[in-house]
This record gives structure tokens, sequence and C-alpha cells, in this order.
């Protein structure tokens, strides 16, 4: 059975606080919510978070009508309350994205991965291309790697693109599933994928962009955590984009994070990290062969991929 927040209130008999009440966490409730957010997902919060960790649920304690944190805390945590654990990792989550962020590692995919794909291809293989989007945010990812893989790998020309899209939060997957944005995100994606996948709204949806039918019918979108043990996807993956994630992990963490993720990885794949994270010393079967983009060696009928 599961036990919403609202249950337990009622439980309580909790009386609405005022609007402007002022939060603020001791070190012992501290401890307890980073233990807990790392148990469920992995994030390492360190003591500096603190103020973070009260800004982001300041919301949902007023939603609930709560006093504390330490209130808060007696709900979250208690083992029926799985419902509301996704939405404390919701906003505990920073969910930063932009449409073909770090430019030089779509080159890459341009200029090394897709060539590699082709060759197969022509070797005899399937004409099919496998991405996954590890953290998606609100869909600009997946979709600039669908966009991307359509231009170059299209259905009429016998290719089968598939782009896998997940993430922690459940409430950047709505919105990626809506695949609306505001019109200035325009500016971040190349004019020929532009014109050729995204469509202007007009009437009430004016000032918004939608992606069109083409790149939403090869994206796919579930939740996933990325701390679990077992990673409801199926691979493996030509590549993997999973950006921006492991620099919220501790290093046990990283290390099963991308273990887990290279379990999915087609041999000869690669996996693109961002560019404030690296997997030296994290796992000695990869290495560097871009800008933040690695590869594991290995025989067989992979892509080869070679340093840039």
């Amino acid at each position: 059975m599961k036990l919403t927040a609202a249950d337990t209130l009622r439980c309580r008999g909790s009386s609405n606080p005022p609007h402007d009440l002022e939060l603020s966490v001791d070190d012992a409730v501290f401890a307890r919510f980073r233990d807990l957010i790392y148990r469920e997902a992995g994030i390492a919060l360190t003591d500096m978070k603190k103020a973070l960790l009260v800004g982001r649920l300041a919301g949902r304690l007023r939603e609930l009508g709560l006093p504390s944190l330490e209130s808060y805390y007696a709900i979250v945590s208690a083992p029926a309350a799985t419902d509301e654990r996704k939405r404390m990792l919701d906003r505990i989550c920073t969910n930063e994205t932009q449409f073909f962020r770090d430019g030089r590692q779509f080159q890459y995919l341009d200029e090394r991965v897709f060539p590699a794909l082709e060759a197969r291809a022509d070797a005899g293989h399937p004409r099919r291309v496998r991405a996954w989007s590890a953290a998606c945010s609100t869909g600009e990812e997946p979709y600039s790697l669908a966009m991307a893989l359509l231009a170059r790998f299209p259905p009429e020309a016998g290719w089968q693109v598939e782009v896998a899209a997940t993430d922690l939060s459940t409430k950047v997957l709505r919105a990626a599933q809506a695949a609306l944005w505001p019109i200035e995100k325009a500016d971040d994606i190349p004019v020929r994928h532009r014109k050729a996948f995204m469509l202007k709204g007009t009437g009430s949806q004016a000032g918004k962009m939608k992606a069109g039918p083409e790149i939403r019918s090869v994206v796919t979108f579930d939740r996933l955590n990325l701390n679990d043990d077992i990673y409801p996807v199926h691979g493996p993956f030509d590549f993997i984009f999973c950006r921006n994630v492991l620099i919220y992990f501790d290093l046990p963490s990283k290390t099963r994070v991308v273990a887990r993720l290279l379990d999915h990885l087609a041999p000869g794949g690669c996996l693109f990290l961002g560019f404030a994270e690296t997997a030296t010393g994290i796992n000695d079967q990869l290495a560097s062969v871009g800008p933040n983009v690695y590869a594991r060696a290995e025989r067989g009928a992979g892509v080869e991929l070679v340093r840039a």
C-alpha cells in the first residue's frame, strides 16, 4: 500500500502554517535528508548544500501545510511514501539543458560516429541506430539526437532510428513528452534542423515551438533512476549520452553508474559525458576518444572509433 503525504497529514491532524514561514535545517535533520537522498538517487549532498535543500523543498512544505523540514522528513521517509519521495527528488534535481548543447560532441557524432555506423551498414549489418539519453531533462537532448540522426539516417533510405530518453524526475519527463518549448529556444537549433523538424506555434500557441511528428515518433520516454541496480531499458545502444549527472555523485556511485551504462553499450560504442565530468579513474575499460567522449575497446562486430 502506498501512503500519500495527504494521508499522513490527515493521520497527524496537521494544520497549515503561514505562507511566509521561514525554514531552516539543523545538522541532524540535514544529515537525515542527505542520507535519504543518497539511498534513493545516489546524489551526494555536501554540507554546503543546506541552503539548496531548504530552497528546493520550501514550496512542497507550504503545499502540505507543514511547519518544518523535520516534519516533512517524517512523511517522506515512511516506507510506503514512494510517491512522495519521487516528488522530493523532482525538486532536488537540477534540470539545466538546451538543444544541441556542447556542439563539439555533436560534431564528433557527425564526423566520427555516424561514418562508422554507415560503414557498419555497408558491411552488411542492419541499417539501425539506437541512442540513449540517460538524463533527458525536458527533452532538448533526445530531440537534438533525433534531429541529427534522422537528418543523417533517413527512414526513406531504409534506416531505423531509435532514441531512448530517461530521467529521474517525473516532472521533467512530463514536459519532455509534451515536446513544447518557448520559441526563444529555436535559436539553439541549426536552421536546417529547425526547418525540417520543428513546428512554430500559432494562435493560442503563439510564442511556442513544438517537436514535429518525425522526431516525436523515434523518441520514447521512461522514468529511470541511475542509482537502481537494474535499468529498465533495452540495449545495446550505439552511443549513450549521460551528461552533467555524474557531477552529483560520489566516486562509489559514479563507479556503479558507469559500469551499468557500459552494460547497455554496444561493442565499440561510445559514452558521452558532460564537460565537467571524466571517466578517468572510474572505469579502466574506457579510453578517451573525443571531447568528453569515451569508448570501450572491443574486438568484433562493433563500431570502431578513433581519437579525434
